[in-house]
């Protein structure tokens, strides 16, 4: 078909307004270029002839659907990751996209929860007639669960058969699963009651476990224990899921009678129970206080040749520090170590406490290195646990020395620079603890309230109020306010000392600014002080500090 020259001038201005509500435009046909509209003969020549830069460098060549769907995949931005396909879908010549960059691109979008950009992908994928894959649709209803829209989810899975595909019982389970993890509980069930008659979807073990769920969480434990005795007349043989969900009920009610016939029945029925399920059962033991029993059953579990996990040491090891048995809780520490589990940066802190609670304070060190050596590095909260502790026994240079270790690796956080400067104030090391704040500065960690009240503290301790005083100027120029600690330590210091000079004039500062900075209670400060045991004077005074 050949274009008229009105034609080609209108068809030309439209290409370039579509173009542009596309994709960004580097390199349209210059002026000189546009001589060569005489030699267009169609309009598949005419888009062939715009040459328009791709979104992404490197841009596949030649471009293929696999290399398209690699590329989207590695794309972090969804725009970016949907500008690559609309590029190569409507300016490459000759490529027509078969399912994997659809695919990569509905996993990409629904990734980043872009749930906008979804409906004109979804829209082309119906009108290309290719018939995809149902993990994509599983996927969807996922993400939509972790985004709190289960009724999104339903959608998906609705509209599943509109493409061409029969929806199986892996979908219907993740749309089950986001019912149950948003709460949707009735519903969860009333999907299940229709899956044959509505969806003529068969129901597995893995369905049956998860409307088990719903009805724990429903509080229904009569009717999970009923679908638990139908499961066979359904074909379907209960796993050591099934049982686990319901015995995880039971101990989180506090029902370990109960918890423990159902595990009993576990092992009759010829079950192996597993590493979860000898977990959920330990930690009902341990919430109720029956350490004894839980290291028990902890030692059958091994004894049957199951390995515990992170998280069955970590419920032990807590349950111990809590009883104050900080020994079995560092050997158990000690096991999870060589069992390559690394322990969260909370367990460790509940172990350092427990042991220095009980005067192990070199246990505790001796732990910190320990983790050194297994190349689990102690991030901020632990160091501060031990330094904290070190400090309170009086051990502040064992407590820098230990610093200065751990500074080799990590950047400290104010938390850590806190505790120590504390400790070192507590214990009248003023000297060091002005030398770690200059440190804390170089390093462009900002001081907080604590930081400087820590430091007042220490100098008020010393009968050196004026340099307290001081770190009172530096605090309000730095646009830290300061608060009734801050007040209530300066004033003590200063009326000790009799000072009235410098008393007088922490009373000018808080004067000039309370109606904007301070309230009543810092007032309330002066008052008490000053004003004892007179009620009537103090109410006269804070009316007239009010006005």
């Amino acid at each position: 078909m050949m274009l008229r020259s009105d034609n080609k001038d209108r068809l030309l201005d439209l290409g370039r307004r579509c173009l542009s509500t596309v994709v960004d435009l580097a390199h349209l046909p210059s002026p000189m270029d546009l001589g060569n509209l005489d030699s267009v003969q169609s309009t598949s020549d005419l888009l062939a002839s715009y040459t328009v830069t791709p979104p992404v460098r490197p841009w596949p060549s030649p471009l293929t659907s696999r290399r398209l769907a690699t590329l989207i995949h590695r794309l972090k931005d969804p725009h970016l990751a949907l500008r690559a396909f609309l590029h190569a879908t409507h300016f490459t010549p000759g490529f027509s996209p078969s399912y994997p960059p659809y695919h990569a691109l509905i996993l990409r979008l629904a990734s980043v929860r872009a749930f906008p950009l979804l409906p004109p992908v979804l829209s082309a994928l119906r009108r290309s007639g290719l018939r995809p894959s149902e993990d994509a649709f599983i996927a969807l209803i996922r993400a939509y669960s972790l985004a709190s829209r289960p009724a999104a989810s339903l959608r998906s899975f609705l509209s599943i058969p509109s493409f061409g595909l029969r929806p199986s019982v892996r979908s219907f389970n993740a749309l089950l699963n986001a019912m149950v993890q948003n709460r949707r509980l009735d519903l969860a069930a009333l999907l299940f009651r229709n899956c044959r008659s509505k969806f003529g979807i068969v129901p597995n073990v893995c369905t049956c476990n998860i409307l088990l769920k719903a009805l724990c969480k429903l509080g229904d434990v009569r009717r999970a224990l009923h679908v638990l005795d139908d499961m066979p007349g359904w074909g379907i043989v209960p796993n050591v899921v099934s049982y686990t969900t319901i015995l995880a009920f039971y101990c989180a009610q506090g029902d370990l009678l109960a918890a423990q016939e159902l595990f009993d029945q576990i092992i009759a029925r010829g079950w192996t129970p597993d590493v979860t399920t000898y977990t959920v059962l330990i930690d009902g033991h341990c919430h109720q206080g029956r350490l004894v029993d839980a290291t028990k059953l902890m030692d059958e579990m091994e004894a049957a040749g199951i390995t515990p996990n992170d998280i069955t040491y970590s419920v032990v090891i807590e349950a111990c520090c809590k009883e104050k048995r900080s020994g079995e809780a560092l050997n158990l520490l000690n096991d999870m170590l060589q069992g390559k589990y690394i322990p969260s940066s909370s367990l460790c802190c509940k172990v350092i406490d427990a042991l220095c609670e009980g005067g192990k304070v070199e246990d505790a060190c001796s732990m910190w290195r320990k983790l050194l050596k297994k190349n689990v590095t102690p991030d901020n909260s632990i160091s501060s646990t031990l330094i904290y502790w070190l400090c309170k026994e009086g051990k502040v240079w064992e407590a820098r020395k230990l610093f200065d270790e751990f500074e080799r690796g990590f950047i400290p956080s104010l938390l850590t620079y806190n505790t120590l400067i504390s400790g070192l104030c507590e214990n009248g090391e003023l000297q060091e603890a002005g030398r770690l704040w200059d440190d804390m500065v170089e390093r462009r960690c900002s001081p907080n309230v604590f930081t400087y009240n820590v430091l007042i503290k220490g100098f008020c301790k010393v009968r050196n109020v004026r340099e307290g005083v001081r770190i009172l100027d530096e605090m309000l120029e730095k646009g830290c306010l300061p608060n009734k600690s801050t007040f209530g330590m300066l004033v003590d210091g200063l009326s000790n000392s009799g000072d009235e000079e410098e008393l007088d004039r922490i009373l000018q500062i808080v004067d000039s600014s309370r109606r904007n900075v301070f309230g009543e209670d810092v007032w309330d400060i002066f008052v008490r002080k000053f004003v004892t045991g007179s009620e009537n004077i103090r109410e006269q005074i804070t009316a007239v500090l009010k006005a």
